[in-house]
């Protein structure tokens, strides 16, 4: 048994689970992520859960947690469901591409683009406040679009490992012109089909530690909709600066990760 299975199976382990679901159940909820950008680092600093193990671990996590995340948006209308099934279609069809792209395409090169990527979102969050009256109208351009924007971020996590609401709910607000509450919800529902997919795949390759994903999941769950039930109460732009300043983080975070990979090569 390895150390992190012996570490994962201890009192502090659990205790551990428990924490990062809480955190990452509310930071869902409150930005319609998946949670996977705290999930995975927290499970590899405190239970030294190597890199793979904690991404498919989080990524079976995310589903229950985006499940409730759905239920509460769902509540209070906040939801567009077909374009979130187109989104979710493009997805799981874009992170085949990014598994098989990912031997042939240098990880500093696209970290760093994706930090840039982040950059502009951050930037154009302040300058750019959706309305919360404002309705997704299903058209056949927008449609198509919907596509383009599932499938880039299939292929960004299938390169990169990023979750899709970090792409998919600053694009739906900044170029669909969606509400914040809209975004967020339809993001969420959008990590359902994704993650479920991802899971059975990692399940396979054996990169999922069943016991802790239950623990983190069902931890995140009781805080899901609280974390969604505070977006409602978040004036628009004060949400926008929360999640600008949640981005700094993934982006401070990608950079490192560029940095390191850039001198191992």
């Amino acid at each position: 048994m390895s150390d992190a299975e012996t570490l994962s199976r201890g009192p502090r382990a659990y205790t551990a689970f428990i924490g990062i679901g809480l955190v990452a159940g509310l930071l869902s909820g409150l930005f319609g992520v998946g949670g996977g950008t705290v999930i995975v680092p927290l499970l590899v600093l405190f239970l030294h859960f190597n890199q793979r193990l904690g991404a498919g671990t989080s990524l079976a996590a995310i589903v229950p947690t985006a499940t409730v995340g759905v239920i509460s948006y769902a509540i209070n209308g906040s939801v567009a469901w077909i374009p979130a099934l187109i989104l979710a279609a493009g997805a799981v069809v874009g992170a085949q591409i990014g598994t098989r792209l990912l031997p042939r395409i240098s990880q500093t090169v696209l970290r760093w683009f994706f930090v840039g990527f982040l950059l502009v979102v951050i930037v154009s969050l302040f300058l750019v406040v959706p309305s919360r009256d404002a309705e997704f109208e299903l058209q056949l351009l927008n449609g198509l679009a919907l596509v383009v924007v599932g499938v880039a971020t299939g292929i960004l996590a299938g390169l990169i490992g990023v979750g899709g609401g970090v792409i998919v709910v600053p694009v739906l607000m900044l170029a669909f012109g969606t509400s914040d509450l809209v975004a967020k919800g339809t993001s969420l529902l959008m990590m359902i089909p994704t993650a479920i997919s991802g899971t059975i795949g990692n399940l396979r390759n054996r990169n999922v530690d069943l016991v802790a994903a239950a623990i983190v999941g069902v931890s995140a769950c009781t805080t899901t909709a609280l974390g969604a039930w505070l977006a409602t109460l978040i004036d628009p732009l004060v949400g926008n600066m929360l999640f600008a300043a949640y981005l700094v983080v993934i982006a401070v975070q990608m950079a490192m990760k560029a940095v390191k990979g850039r001198r191992k090569d």
